[in-house]
């Protein structure tokens, strides 16, 4: 199992936004920071947006504010809006899978179950649970 760049970059747009939540913050301060690409991550926000995690604001003095606390955003919820999407194998998450053991596979089952232990251990971490007290990611992450 490999984390998409779109979660990743979710992951640490979120984390920049919850570290400096007395401002206004610009893509392009994220991208610099995160050494990402603009355009891949201007994807990233409009989706975050979509999901409610974030609030944007248009115009000259636009930029973007977490949509929500962010003690009420948990990790295990992002991983799902971005990487759930992305079957775990062939014969999970999809309903006309063409496995020959489909149905008396007990892998299957086993995969399935580790994959909503994983979920439920995400989901018992907040956004704000990953920043608070971070004092060397704040450093990073912190625009003065």
């Amino acid at each position: 199992m490999r984390l998409t760049m779109r979660t990743s970059l979710a992951m640490k747009t979120l984390m920049f936004c919850a570290v400096n939540t007395q401002r206004i913050v610009r893509r392009q301060e994220i991208a610099e920071c995160c050494e990402a690409s603009e355009n891949h991550l201007a994807q990233v926000i409009h989706l975050l947006a979509q999901k409610g995690y974030l609030h944007t604001i248009r115009g000259r003095a636009g930029g973007l504010t977490l949509g929500r606390p962010a003690d009420q955003i948990t990790v295990g919820q992002v991983f799902r809006d971005f990487e759930r999407v992305l079957p775990f194998s062939e014969c999970i998450g999809q309903e006309d899978g063409k496995c020959p053991l489909k149905g008396v596979c007990r892998l299957s089952c086993l995969l399935n179950d580790a994959l909503d232990d994983f979920y439920a251990r995400l989901d018992r971490v907040s956004l704000a649970d990953l920043v608070e007290e971070n004092h060397p990611l704040r450093r990073i992450l912190q625009v003065a």
